[in-house]
């Protein structure tokens, strides 16, 4: 006998704050906790062919402090409050995410908050995250076996050089960047208006957006122009991009 399984839909809620930042809420009774990422709309795709590996690199500067939080102050709070957080970076967007107990989502909130609007971005910083970078080229893909058999893949399916470039990036171009180079960076795509918190919320809904004030003195300008990459098969075994320029999403 066969049963039909059906999942409940999502109680969504998306709205967007006068500084440009979307908010999407996702309420959930089932237990105490709450689940805060954020998304930044930029990856290894938004890189200059000079300076490779910059997307990645802000997955380690994000880390490192901001106006009101010391380096590696992020780890501590959020520990210290029974939580658990991360990042990631792709070829597509950057997130960072936090889960935690649900009374203490105002501090998740104000965290995000001010590593957006002040993060720390200096030449100690740079100099340190460069070589942590580095440390984790040379474990996860240098020294491992097949380590670096999706960046070959990625190289042989696209053909515009945003996508087929190694996420890590080139530890060449992280060498030649500057602070500047970093800084702005950081002020093109880390901004409120680049950027989607989206918040899992279980046992009570106590805090919008806004009242954390998330990103509230920023707002990204200048943002270069980026190709929009779709991809279809000729045949089995062939793949192909088509690129079509395009404003970024988020302009």
């Amino acid at each position: 006998m066969s049963e039909t399984f059906n999942l409940p839909p999502l109680d969504i809620d998306e709205y967007s704050l006068s500084n440009g930042l979307r908010v999407v809420l996702n309420p959930d009774s089932a237990i105490p906790v709450v689940s805060l990422a954020v998304y930044y709309n930029v990856g290894s795709r938004n890189e200059r062919a000079d300076r490779t590996g910059f997307a990645h690199l802000f997955e380690h500067m994000m880390f490192q402090g901001s106006e009101n939080v010391p380096k590696a102050g992020h780890f501590q709070h959020i520990m210290k409050a029974g939580g658990t957080m991360n990042g990631t970076t792709s070829s597509e967007r950057t997130n960072y995410y936090e889960t935690l107990p649900s009374d203490q989502l105002p501090l998740g909130l104000w965290l995000e908050s001010d590593r957006m609007r002040s993060l720390a971005v200096t030449q100690e910083n740079l100099d340190n995250q460069r070589e942590a970078v580095k440390e984790e080229k040379r474990l996860r893909y240098d020294n491992q076996p097949y380590g670096q058999i999706f960046d070959l893949i990625n190289e042989m399916i696209y053909k515009n050089f945003a996508n087929s470039h190694s996420t890590i990036g080139s530890m060449d171009h992280l060498d030649a960047a500057s602070v500047e180079d970093v800084q702005e960076f950081f002020r093109i795509y880390y901004a409120p208006n680049n950027a989607v918190p989206d918040r899992d919320i279980f046992w009570r809904y106590p805090f919008a957006a806004s009242a954390a004030g998330i990103g509230r003195d920023r707002t990204c300008r200048g943002r270069r122009q980026l190709p929009r990459m779709g991809r279809s098969a000729r045949s089995v075994s062939r793949v192909f991009d088509r690129l079509e320029d395009t404003k970024a999403a988020f302009a």
